[in-house]
Protein backbone atom coordinates (compact mmCIF):
# COMPACT_ATOMS: atom_id res chain seq x y z
CA UNK A 1 0.00 0.00 0.00
CA UNK A 2 1.25 3.48 -0.89
CA UNK A 3 1.16 5.08 2.55
CA UNK A 4 1.11 8.84 2.96
CA UNK A 5 1.33 8.73 6.76
CA UNK A 6 2.61 6.63 9.63
CA UNK A 7 0.21 4.67 11.85
CA UNK A 8 0.76 4.29 15.59
CA UNK A 9 -1.41 1.87 17.56
CA UNK A 10 -1.94 2.64 21.25
CA UNK A 11 -3.46 -0.24 23.21
CA UNK A 12 -3.88 -1.06 26.89
CA UNK A 13 -6.56 -1.62 29.48
CA UNK A 14 -9.41 0.72 30.28
CA UNK A 15 -8.16 3.71 32.28
CA UNK A 16 -4.52 2.87 31.57
CA UNK A 17 -3.61 6.32 30.23
CA UNK A 18 -3.79 5.70 26.48
CA UNK A 19 -5.40 9.08 25.90
CA UNK A 20 -2.62 10.76 27.89
CA UNK A 21 -0.05 9.24 25.53
CA UNK A 22 -2.06 10.40 22.52
CA UNK A 23 -2.32 13.93 23.95
CA UNK A 24 1.42 13.99 24.70
CA UNK A 25 2.18 13.10 21.09
CA UNK A 26 -0.31 15.67 19.78
CA UNK A 27 1.32 18.37 21.91
CA UNK A 28 4.75 17.27 20.72
CA UNK A 29 4.01 17.40 16.99
CA UNK A 30 0.94 19.63 16.84
CA UNK A 31 -2.64 18.93 15.79
CA UNK A 32 -1.79 19.68 12.14
CA UNK A 33 0.58 16.70 12.13
CA UNK A 34 -1.28 14.28 14.41
CA UNK A 35 -4.76 12.79 13.97
CA UNK A 36 -6.33 10.69 16.73
CA UNK A 37 -8.84 7.99 15.78
CA UNK A 38 -10.57 6.28 18.71
CA UNK A 39 -11.64 2.66 18.66
CA UNK A 40 -14.66 3.68 20.77
CA UNK A 41 -16.14 5.42 17.72
CA UNK A 42 -16.47 2.05 15.99
CA UNK A 43 -18.80 0.07 18.22
CA UNK A 44 -21.26 -1.80 16.06
CA UNK A 45 -24.60 -0.22 15.29
CA UNK A 46 -27.19 -1.76 17.64
CA UNK A 47 -30.21 0.29 16.58
CA UNK A 48 -32.14 -2.91 15.91
CA UNK A 49 -32.10 -3.70 19.65
CA UNK A 50 -34.05 -2.12 22.50
CA UNK A 51 -32.20 0.03 25.05
CA UNK A 52 -32.50 -2.75 27.62
CA UNK A 53 -31.01 -5.26 25.19
CA UNK A 54 -28.21 -2.87 24.23
CA UNK A 55 -27.40 -2.26 27.89
CA UNK A 56 -26.77 -5.97 28.39
CA UNK A 57 -24.23 -6.25 25.56
CA UNK A 58 -20.59 -6.94 26.36
CA UNK A 59 -18.81 -3.87 24.99
CA UNK A 60 -15.38 -5.11 26.06
CA UNK A 61 -15.50 -8.14 23.76
CA UNK A 62 -13.88 -7.87 20.30
CA UNK A 63 -17.18 -8.83 18.65
CA UNK A 64 -18.67 -5.52 19.81
CA UNK A 65 -16.25 -3.59 17.58
CA UNK A 66 -16.71 -3.05 13.84
CA UNK A 67 -13.17 -3.99 12.82
CA UNK A 68 -14.15 -4.17 9.15
CA UNK A 69 -15.00 -0.47 9.16
CA UNK A 70 -11.89 0.45 11.16
CA UNK A 71 -9.64 -1.40 8.72
CA UNK A 72 -11.35 0.27 5.77
CA UNK A 73 -11.06 3.75 7.26
CA UNK A 74 -7.45 3.32 8.38
CA UNK A 75 -6.44 2.03 4.95
CA UNK A 76 -8.13 4.99 3.27
CA UNK A 77 -6.70 7.71 5.49
CA UNK A 78 -3.19 6.27 5.27
CA UNK A 79 -3.46 6.76 1.52
CA UNK A 80 -4.39 10.39 2.08
CA UNK A 81 -8.15 10.08 1.51
CA UNK A 82 -10.91 11.55 3.67
CA UNK A 83 -13.01 9.37 5.96
CA UNK A 84 -16.29 9.82 7.83
CA UNK A 85 -15.84 8.55 11.39
CA UNK A 86 -19.00 7.56 13.29
CA UNK A 87 -20.05 9.45 16.42
CA UNK A 88 -21.06 7.02 19.17
CA UNK A 89 -23.39 7.90 22.06
CA UNK A 90 -22.37 5.90 25.13
CA UNK A 91 -25.48 6.84 27.08
CA UNK A 92 -27.81 5.23 24.52
CA UNK A 93 -25.31 2.69 23.09
CA UNK A 94 -26.05 3.92 19.58
CA UNK A 95 -24.29 5.58 16.69
CA UNK A 96 -25.71 9.02 16.05
CA UNK A 97 -26.76 10.18 12.61
CA UNK A 98 -23.72 12.45 12.42
CA UNK A 99 -20.11 11.70 11.51
CA UNK A 100 -16.80 13.54 11.74
CA UNK A 101 -14.82 14.12 8.58
CA UNK A 102 -11.11 13.47 8.97
CA UNK A 103 -8.48 14.39 6.43
CA UNK A 104 -5.00 12.96 6.07
CA UNK A 105 -2.25 13.86 8.55
CA UNK A 106 1.35 12.74 8.70
CA UNK A 107 0.82 10.85 11.97
CA UNK A 108 -2.30 8.74 12.59
CA UNK A 109 -2.96 7.46 16.11
CA UNK A 110 -5.37 4.55 16.62
CA UNK A 111 -6.21 4.35 20.31
CA UNK A 112 -8.35 1.82 22.18
CA UNK A 113 -8.31 -1.20 24.46
CA UNK A 114 -8.27 -3.50 21.41
CA UNK A 115 -6.15 -1.32 19.12
CA UNK A 116 -3.53 -4.08 18.90
CA UNK A 117 -5.99 -6.98 18.70
CA UNK A 118 -6.62 -7.24 14.95
CA UNK A 119 -3.81 -8.77 12.88
CA UNK A 120 -4.57 -6.81 9.72
CA UNK A 121 -4.55 -3.53 11.64
CA UNK A 122 -1.28 -4.44 13.33
CA UNK A 123 0.26 -5.09 9.93
CA UNK A 124 -0.52 -1.50 8.95
CA UNK A 125 1.18 -0.06 12.04
CA UNK A 126 4.64 1.47 12.07
CA UNK A 127 4.76 1.51 15.88
CA UNK A 128 2.69 -0.51 18.34
CA UNK A 129 2.41 0.80 21.92
CA UNK A 130 0.92 -0.87 24.98
CA UNK A 131 0.20 1.35 27.99
CA UNK A 132 0.64 -0.73 31.14
CA UNK A 133 -0.92 0.59 34.36
CA UNK A 134 -1.79 -1.20 37.67
CA UNK A 135 -5.33 -2.56 37.90
CA UNK A 136 -6.34 -0.50 40.95
CA UNK A 137 -5.48 2.78 39.21
CA UNK A 138 -7.28 1.74 36.05
CA UNK A 139 -10.51 0.77 37.77
CA UNK A 140 -10.66 4.03 39.72
CA UNK A 141 -10.20 6.00 36.50
CA UNK A 142 -12.91 3.91 34.82
CA UNK A 143 -15.38 4.58 37.64
CA UNK A 144 -14.71 8.32 37.55
CA UNK A 145 -15.06 8.50 33.76
CA UNK A 146 -18.24 6.44 33.47
CA UNK A 147 -20.02 8.32 36.25
CA UNK A 148 -18.97 11.83 35.23
CA UNK A 149 -18.99 11.53 31.43
CA UNK A 150 -21.35 8.68 30.61
CA UNK A 151 -24.10 9.14 33.19
CA UNK A 152 -23.57 5.75 34.85
CA UNK A 153 -24.24 4.85 38.49
CA UNK A 154 -21.51 3.51 40.76
CA UNK A 155 -23.41 0.24 41.10
CA UNK A 156 -23.70 -0.31 37.35
CA UNK A 157 -20.03 0.54 36.76
CA UNK A 158 -18.74 -1.84 39.43
CA UNK A 159 -21.10 -4.61 38.30
CA UNK A 160 -19.94 -4.24 34.72
CA UNK A 161 -16.29 -4.24 35.80
CA UNK A 162 -16.55 -7.57 37.59
CA UNK A 163 -18.82 -9.24 35.03
CA UNK A 164 -17.21 -8.17 31.75
CA UNK A 165 -14.45 -5.54 31.92
CA UNK A 166 -12.02 -7.49 34.10
CA UNK A 167 -12.46 -10.92 32.46
CA UNK A 168 -12.35 -9.40 28.95
CA UNK A 169 -9.18 -7.53 29.86
CA UNK A 170 -7.52 -10.73 30.97
CA UNK A 171 -8.73 -12.70 27.93
CA UNK A 172 -8.35 -10.21 25.08
CA UNK A 173 -6.56 -7.00 26.10
CA UNK A 174 -3.64 -8.08 28.28
CA UNK A 175 -2.45 -10.68 25.71
CA UNK A 176 -1.97 -7.92 23.09
CA UNK A 177 0.96 -6.65 25.14
CA UNK A 178 3.15 -9.22 23.40
CA UNK A 179 2.62 -7.45 20.08
CA UNK A 180 3.86 -4.08 21.35
CA UNK A 181 7.11 -2.56 20.16
CA UNK A 182 7.11 -0.27 23.19
CA UNK A 183 5.49 -0.81 26.60
CA UNK A 184 4.85 2.41 28.52
CA UNK A 185 4.15 2.20 32.26
CA UNK A 186 1.90 4.98 33.59
CA UNK A 187 0.98 6.41 30.21
CA UNK A 188 1.74 10.00 29.30
CA UNK A 189 3.30 10.70 32.69
CA UNK A 190 6.29 8.57 31.70
CA UNK A 191 8.41 11.34 30.19
CA UNK A 192 11.39 9.10 29.42
CA UNK A 193 9.25 6.71 27.36
CA UNK A 194 7.60 9.61 25.53
CA UNK A 195 11.04 11.03 24.67
CA UNK A 196 12.20 7.68 23.28
CA UNK A 197 8.97 7.36 21.32
CA UNK A 198 9.36 10.88 19.95
CA UNK A 199 12.83 10.06 18.63
CA UNK A 200 11.53 6.95 16.84
CA UNK A 201 8.51 8.74 15.39
CA UNK A 202 10.63 11.62 14.11
CA UNK A 203 12.96 9.17 12.37
CA UNK A 204 10.10 7.33 10.63
CA UNK A 205 8.34 10.58 9.77
CA UNK A 206 11.40 12.08 8.13
CA UNK A 207 11.82 8.93 6.08
CA UNK A 208 8.19 9.04 4.86
CA UNK A 209 8.43 12.73 3.97
CA UNK A 210 11.61 12.10 2.03
CA UNK A 211 9.85 9.45 -0.05
CA UNK A 212 6.75 11.54 -0.82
Amino acid sequence: MDKKAILIGIGGGTGSGKTSVAKALTEEYGSEEVLLIEQDSYYKNLSHLSFEERSLRNFDHPESVDFNLIRSHISEILKGYQIQVPIYDFKTHLRTNDTIQFKGHHIILLEGILALYDLKLRNLMDIKIYVDTPDDIRVLRRIKRDINKRGRSLESVTEQYYETVRPMHMQFVEPTKKYADIIIPEGGKNKVAIDILRTKITSILLNYKAQN
